[in-house]
């Protein structure tokens, strides 16, 4: 089958897609999917250098989100409720190919209401925005949000990016009420004339700009750490903390299987129901790569080029037809 094999660590833009990757083959617990889209993640990247905390042994296939089909015969496991040919999405090593195996508590049935292109990014993002602000954050009505990854939220949402492009597809297809751009000096000014003085409630950063907005957080605000898109993990200055009274919040989606399980279900039923009311949408980047074109897409993620979620497209409906 086709696949993105990473046989020693190297950057992925060294790496091609090859036609003669053998089929997984699931263990007991696990299911087997025709993977029909999978979502480009910046850890994808660090991962195929062995600069990610998480390092399968080599060769490995890159990827971790999907959505598609539960292929025919694969095997199912006790108490699952899903049978051959379901839709679904979920998360799992090796999703950069035709077929992966996946844990059978790591795939959910994909809403009829989402295309497998939209699906491929919702597993492991959703929960951690989610989780984040409504579980962690405990956003209320009427709280300013300031996003730095211009992704759009509930609440009053100030989006910021590096570039208007950005800010205006936050606009677009995120809802930010107002947007500031974090490349212009001094953008913190604009973000407490637009509070009224006061500052944000909530701070959602999976960039790398905690310490920079720390300078237009409120009394008692709370800056939520998600990532470090931009490369560099911050020292907080923690007089500011003290001073401000603020807090700082970590979430790390992936360990509440081991730490936290019974939230996990809880938020997936918050956030399915959310999706089918319409309420809101995935928000997919306006190039959809196709398998072969792969490192494009990695390399505009790496560039942060993109905007919502890039997707690599592995196969179509179509294609499952003709089989």
């Amino acid at each position: 089958m086709r696949g993105f094999v990473v046989k020693e660590h190297t950057h992925p833009s060294t790496i091609r897609v090859t036609s003669d990757v053998p089929p997984p083959t699931p263990k007991p617990g696990q299911i087997l999917i025709d993977v029909y889209s999978a979502g480009l993640n910046f850890f994808d990247i660090l991962q195929s250098q062995g600069k990610y905390q998480l390092k399968p042994p080599l060769p490995f296939v890159l990827g971790t989100e999907f959505a598609g089909r539960v292929a025919a015969g694969s095997p199912i496991p006790p108490g699952c409720t899903l049978k051959a040919g379901d839709r679904v999405f979920g998360a799992a090593q090796g999703t950069f190919a035709e077929q992966a195996v996946v844990d059978a508590n790591r795939v959910l049935p994909l809403p009829d209401e989402v295309t497998y292109d939209q699906g491929a990014g919702l597993f492991i993002t959703w929960p951690t925005s989610y989780e984040a602000l409504v579980g962690r954050a405990q956003l209320q009505p009427g709280e300013w949000v300031l996003v730095t990854a211009a992704a759009g939220t509930w609440a009053k949402v100030i989006a910021a990016a590096g570039s208007d492009a950005k800010l205006a597809i936050a606009v677009q297809h995120g809802g930010a009420d107002y947007t500031v751009n974090y490349s212009r000096p001094g953008w913190q000014k604009e973000v407490l004339k637009l509070t009224g003085g006061k500052g944000v409630d909530v701070v959602y950063d999976p960039v790398g700009l905690i310490q920079d907005s720390l300078k237009c957080i409120a009394w008692k605000g709370r800056a939520l750490v998600i990532g470090f898109a931009a490369g560099n993990i911050e020292k907080v200055p923690m007089n500011l903390v003290l001073l401000k009274n603020i807090s700082l919040v970590g979430l790390h989606w992936g360990a509440y299987t081991a730490h936290e399980p019974a939230r996990v279900p809880v938020v997936w039923k918050e956030l399915l129901a959310l999706l089918a009311s319409d309420k809101v949408k995935p928000v997919i980047y306006s190039s959809i790569y196709p398998l072969e074109h792969i490192t494009d897409g990695l390399g505009a993620l790496e560039r942060r080029e993109t905007w919502g979620k890039a997707i690599v497209r592995i196969r179509t409906e179509q294609e499952r037809s003709k089989l």
